[in-house]
């Protein structure tokens, strides 16, 4: 059993489909599916089911990428930690994030990371709070940044609160509010809203606050991410949104509106601290965390 064989596995467990598989691992399909024919051969058991259409990873396949990721993860890091002894600071570093990060300047921060350990592979995978914070604990990324709300406090991770923000309304320019200097959820609660699914993190910080007061509010539009489809519904104003106020300046076109009772926003930086490895303390340094 090879390393390269674990990587091909895992990739098709990912994409569920060896055409992709191959593209994304940089080697042709024929290759890819001998290497892992031959891996099921060796291990007795059909790691995934094939048809012309579907490709389905099997109870036997799922028990497989566990491990797998496991020994990839350790082989990467034996290898990071042997450049760590001689001073250098290589291997991959697992960097998830909320689309609406605005505690720390993220390219700026990544930028210099990159500047400094050029041999440090860098991934960056966006997502919301919850999932971010359950692949920490898995050791499939390694830092992450959240926004979680005053109710909420990230389990089972190291944890540094980075900042607090209002949340403001965020109105299209010919909004009739647009001009009020303040607005309570009173009256908020009279408009429509775009707003993430419910459930995740960034939704709850306004649900909860509606609910606090006793209202209830029309909630028309669920997009995954605040961001650009968000600020074009807004644009056109087919609805209102409550977005953290640090974070509206990267919005262009829009108008906001502070909120007299306006729910409250927690910026995290979470990692995991069982065998973290030395491009996740080299980043964590670089951010200069006073209570780490």
């Amino acid at each position: 059993m090879e390393l390269q064989q674990m990587r091909y596995v895992l990739a098709v467990a990912e994409t569920n489909s060896f055409t992709r598989a191959a593209e994304q691992c940089l080697v042709v399909q024929s290759a890819l599916s001998r290497q892992i024919a031959g891996l099921e051969r060796e291990l007795g058991a059909r790691l995934f089911d094939r048809t012309s259409r579907h490709v389905r990873i099997t109870p036997a396949g799922k028990a497989f990428v566990a491990a797998a990721r496991e020994s990839l993860n350790a082989a990467e890091r034996a290898a990071a930690d042997v450049a760590a002894v001689t001073g250098e600071v290589r291997g991959r570093l697992a960097l998830g994030l909320i689309p609406t990060v605005a505690a720390v300047d993220i390219p700026d921060a990544l930028s210099r990371f990159h500047d400094r350990y050029p041999e440090v592979q860098l991934n960056i995978r966006v997502g919301g709070s919850e999932e971010l914070t359950e692949q920490v604990r898995q050791g499939r990324i390694e830092v992450a940044f959240l926004g979680l709300p005053t109710s909420v406090r990230p389990v089972g991770v190291n944890a540094h609160e980075l900042a607090r923000d209002r949340l403001v309304a965020v109105v299209a320019p010919d909004h009739p509010l647009v001009g009020e200097p303040a607005v309570d959820l009173a009256r908020l609660s009279t408009e429509t809203f775009i707003d993430l699914p419910p459930h995740s993190a960034a939704r709850a910080q306004s649900d909860e606050a509606f609910a606090a007061a006793g209202l209830n509010r029309e909630v028309a539009f669920e997009v995954t991410t605040a961001d650009f489809m968000m600020a074009r519904l807004v644009r056109k104003g087919l609805a209102i949104a409550l977005l953290p106020s640090a974070y509206v300046p990267y919005l262009t076109g829009l108008a906001t509106i502070e909120i007299t009772d306006a729910p409250i926003r927690v910026e995290y930086l979470i990692w995991n601290g069982a065998g973290r490895t030395p491009a996740a303390t080299a980043f964590l340094d670089l951010l200069d965390l006073p209570d780490r």
